[in-house]
């Protein structure tokens, strides 16, 4: 029985990590459709080269930094180049762990790329998708899921709003700064223009594939499948981001008029974001409510950055970072004892503000560290690369053409220019 149970969990670990894989899909169609025509394979493709670097880099530094063993409370410091071997007495496959593990840490750089859209040269991406998935995500990651100090305060953080999602929004708020706001962006006067993506189908088709995929991001963070507490985790996954839909379109046609369609999507994925953190740890009362805050939180946080004249093409400091803050310190609110595994109860269910604390410490000093770093490593690069921006012409031009050679369109753009020369 016991040899059944563990290929059981092996197999729903590998089926988490081929449904989390799967959402690199979900961001292809999520960012190709929110950006412009002359950038949609450049987009596509950068997130293909890029996920495979964070897959070597976390092979040979990343997973040992996490889980090594002979570390400190900032890194582990061993599992380097990992070999593929067993630990025997585990409930699963260690193999099967670590590309669930792999497939995390490729949706966090992801993620981060979103502050770089239609506007960074392709050398950035390969440079900084090195540094991040070695330097950036692994320490966070050590800190609350691999033996860190964060961990050792009862940090809660189930499937990665803090690990996963605000790391990757913190390094896109630093390529936001240093970037800068694409041309047309924003006028002399500080008013903002609407540079609207090319296919909206395509943006919701990409929500979707991210949907399905959360199941193997959240639910296939349980492990294993012998006590069923799996569906319990879907079921809380699904119901936020159903609350966060709702309550991002209701929000936008109460204030805008209309019913943004954009902001319905953000606002699904937002509760997707907010839940990762407590799914194992809050009731399903609670989950809807987490997610209906988080659809009101993306529709007001893209407002505000836009405000800020922070030009963030696929919204990636709301839907990840606020939202990914809601939801950790949502643990701090609603965990109940009973699913409480990691940490105390939450502040509703006499559980006082120590783990509410506990969460905005780690929230703060994530964050910070994330962003941090990240700017530090893109500072260095700018002033060592000349520039991580292409060039005003290569950027009129788009990102297809004068970083491929190619269009994403051909048919398009080349029955365009045909008429244009006659």
């Amino acid at each position: 029985m016991e040899d059944i149970m563990f290929s059981l969990n092996s197999v729903w670990l590998i089926l988490g990590a081929i449904l989390v894989i799967f959402m690199q899909g979900g961001f292809i169609l999520l960012e190709a459709g929110s950006t412009r025509m002359k950038n949609a394979g450049h987009i596509a493709g950068k997130t293909i080269f890029t996920f495979g670097i964070s897959s070597i880099v976390f092979w040979a530094l990343g997973y040992g930094f996490i889980f090594g063993e002979n570390g400190n409370f900032l890194v582990g410091l061993s599992d380097f180049f990992y070999s593929g071997y067993e630990i025997e007495g585990m409930d699963y496959s260690t193999a099967a762990y670590f590309m669930f593990q792999l497939a995390f840490a490729g949706i966090s750089l992801t993620i981060a790329f979103g502050g770089f859209a239609e506007r960074a040269k392709l050398s950035v991406y390969v440079i900084f998708a090195i540094l991040f998935s070695a330097l950036v995500y692994p320490v966070v990651a050590h800190w609350i899921w691999g033996g860190g100090w964060l961990g050792e305060h009862g940090k809660q953080d189930f499937a990665g709003s803090t690990v996963v999602h605000l790391t990757g929004a913190m390094a896109a708020f630093a390529a936001t700064i240093l970037l800068k706001p694409r041309m047309g962006k924003f006028n002399k006067n500080g008013t903002a223009n609407n540079l609207y993506g090319h296919n909206q189908v395509f943006t919701a088709l990409g929500v979707l594939v991210l949907w399905i995929g959360w199941f193997g991001f959240n639910a296939g963070s349980t492990f294993v499948v012998d006590d069923g507490f799996f569906g319990f985790v879907a079921l809380n996954t699904n119901l936020a981001a159903g609350a966060g839909a709702i309550s991002a379109l209701i929000i936008s046609w109460m204030v805008l008029g209309k019913s943004d369609i954009p902001t319905m999507l953000n606002g699904g994925l937002a509760g997707l974001v907010a839940i990762t953190a407590s799914c194992a740890f809050v009731e399903t009362w609670a989950a809807v409510v987490i997610g209906l805050v988080a659809g009101v939180l993306v529709f007001y946080s893209m407002k505000l950055f836009e405000r800020l004249k922070v030009d963030d093409p696929i919204y990636a400091l709301s839907v990840h970072g606020a939202a990914g803050v809601w939801g950790t310190l949502s643990t701090g609110l609603f965990a109940t004892p009973e699913l409480a595994t990691v940490g105390q109860p939450g502040l509703f269910y006499g559980g006082g503000f120590t783990q509410l604390g506990v969460q905005a410490m780690g929230v703060g000093v994530s964050g910070a560290y994330a962003f941090v770093i990240s700017f530090v490593l893109l500072y260095i690069m700018k002033k060592t690369m000349n520039g991580l921006r292409v060039t005003e012409e290569e950027e009129i031009m788009g990102l297809d053409i004068s970083e491929h050679g190619s269009y994403g369109y051909p048919e398009a753009f080349l029955t365009k220019e045909k008429k244009i020369s006659s």
